[in-house]
């Protein structure tokens, strides 16, 4: 999932809870600021922030590590 559909998906999710900005910082234990700033593109939570805020929610977040190849590591394009 790109970052800019992650910051889209927990703001929608929190708008149909009907979850202010204040509630799910203080469930989540997530600054409000951080939280504002993740919301509008500003920030770079990390993945625990991120495990939080979907915890709250009901959201679960998967990561998908791309295996390098050697042309990866070099720079250049493998496919």
């Amino acid at each position: 999932m790109h970052f800019e559909k992650l910051i889209i998906t927990i703001k929608e999710r929190r708008e149909v809870l009907q979850v202010t900005q204040e509630t799910l910082a203080k469930l989540s234990g997530v600054g409000l600021r951080t939280l504002k700033q993740f919301e509008s593109g500003k920030g770079n939570p990390t993945l625990l922030t991120l495990q939080k805020l979907a915890d709250v929610l009901g959201l679960e977040i998967g990561l998908k590590i791309k295996k390098m190849t050697r042309n990866d590591e070099t720079g250049k394009n493998s496919i």
